[in-house]
């Protein structure tokens, strides 16, 4: 092979350079649907809201709906309105095994505490408590909009959403002027911004009504009139402050894609547009699955987390409704199963090199990544793929022509991180983590390029096509 061969092989490997003008055109259309998901699911509830409206528009229904499934049957089911699992019924016996792509559709975040209404300085503020793993000093002086659900005690059930409207208000926490910060300058960065400090203004208005506490009656009386809540009602609310920033294309030649809850929509969205599409071209050789699970980034816990056993649920009502009844049907299934976990990996970033091995770093706009494990430091809570599975997925991604780049999160002893794998391999699956590369993550706006995203939607459908 001559120097000029070896060149182009090697330019091939970073995507763009091998994407035509009918590909870009491709890439920039389907990152317009993901930019308009984004915006409109910025939490669970709200994804698996937008997750069952595009499924039911490529013609799925809840399995409460169906008495019987078919090869070519389309069904999904929603579990406690925070994650969805979602099947195409193929050819082979369901006991054969079948293909999942599995993602999480929780973000990091500020949920509010139980009773989080106080009034001090001459504003009304609310208490926070933070979700999943963040800087707490990157949450400071940024737009934040509310998002979530108030349930009341007779039964009746409020949707919240403030702060997205370009005429509704936003909300704050505030920091320290630069003047009076000498001693939290001092501090290491992770204690210069408490927990107990991230506290979200939400009014400064006093009550005319009202003696004691009026700039926290005013904003009582505003929730009473718009909610029909009490203060009480906080107790029973699942109200998360989000960035209120819309996402947008990043880059003069808008390549990238900036916006809040990236990880791990971002591969959510393309294994939610793999699996509606492959439903609509017939049926599959092996039942095809998707899961859009809760909690992960805060370990997968809870009753729609995907340490839960709801997913199994839903595959003894596909197993049953499918006519097979055995005593070991469910355990087959799960140990004939191939998996993808579908999650993000941190991208190489040149500021920030020192905590990256290059050789075995990930890139943005190299295509979507192969992780054969992922945990901490000695593959703490990794499962770690077998070699023979890696090479198997890696078949269905080059014979398809998917662009693809295979690393690890980091340097060894820098830290690390999980997803849901270990979860599905505990269970009897094969499975291999494969997904978006991404710049800041767990930041109010994460980055990803627009290249890599389409590649996880090309990959995710490979898979689903493969038997």
């Amino acid at each position: 092979m001559d120097k000029k061969t070896k060149m182009e092989k090697t330019e091939k490997k970073y995507g763009w350079k091998g994407a035509d003008s009918k590909m870009k055109k491709k890439i920039m259309k389907f990152c317009d649907g993901y930019i308009d998901f984004l915006n409109a699911a910025k939490t669970e509830r709200e994804a698996a809201i937008e997750i069952v409206r595009i499924a039911r528009e490529a013609g799925f229904k809840d399995i409460k709906e169906v008495e019987s499934l078919v090869p070519g049957s389309r069904v999904y089911s929603v579990n406690r309105s925070k994650s969805v699992y979602m099947a195409v019924v193929g050819e082979d016996v369901l006991t054969e095994g079948f293909n999942l792509v599995g993602a999480h559709i929780d973000s990091p975040r500020l949920d509010l505490k139980q009773n989080p209404l106080y009034e001090d300085g001459n504003m009304a503020l609310l208490k926070t408590h933070y979700y999943g793993g963040i800087k707490k000093y990157q949450w400071t002086t940024i737009p934040l909009a509310l998002h979530g659900v108030v349930a009341k005690a007779d039964g009746s059930v409020a949707t919240v959403n403030i702060g997205e409207d370009e005429k509704d208000p936003v909300f704050l926490v505030t920091d320290l002027l630069p003047h009076l910060s000498a001693k939290q300058n001092a501090k290491k960065l992770a204690e210069g911004v408490p927990a107990e400090n991230l506290n979200i203004v939400i009014g400064s208005i006093p009550s005319e009504s009202a003696e004691e506490e009026n700039i926290k009656s005013t904003v009582l009386e505003l929730l009473a009139e718009k909610y029909a809540m009490k203060e009480e009602d906080f107790k029973s609310a699942e109200l998360e402050a989000v960035p209120a920033a819309k996402a947008r294309s990043l880059g003069i030649d808008g390549g990238m894609i900036a916006g809040y809850g990236q990880d791990d929509r971002v591969c959510a969205y393309p294994e939610l547009m793999a699996m509606t599409e492959m439903a609509k071209k017939g049926i599959p050789k092996r039942t095809s699955l998707a899961i859009f699970a809760d909690k992960e980034e805060i370990g997968s816990m809870g009753n729609t987390g995907m340490s839960s056993h709801n997913f199994e649920l839903f595959l003894m009502e596909l197993l049953e409704k499918s006519g097979i009844v055995h005593p070991y049907a469910l355990q087959r299934t799960l140990s004939h199963a191939r998996a993808l976990s579908a999650d993000v990996t941190a991208a190489f970033d040149p500021t920030y090199a020192e905590v990256m091995e290059k050789n075995n770093a990930s890139w943005v706009g190299k295509g979507v990544n192969i992780k054969k494990y992922t945990g901490t430091r000695g593959k703490s809570g990794a499962s770690d793929a077998n070699a023979e599975y890696v090479g198997f997925v890696r078949g269905i991604f080059e014979k398809a022509g998917i662009v693809y780049q295979s690393s690890e999160m980091g340097k060894v002893d820098e830290g690390g991180g999980g997803t849901i794998a270990y979860i599905l391999a505990d269970r009897g699956m094969e499975v291999l983590d494969c997904g978006v590369p991404v710049h800041s993550m767990h930041s109010p706006y994460e980055s990803a390029s627009k290249y890599d995203i389409y590649m996880a939607y090309l990959a995710y459908t490979a898979f689903y096509e493969s038997f």
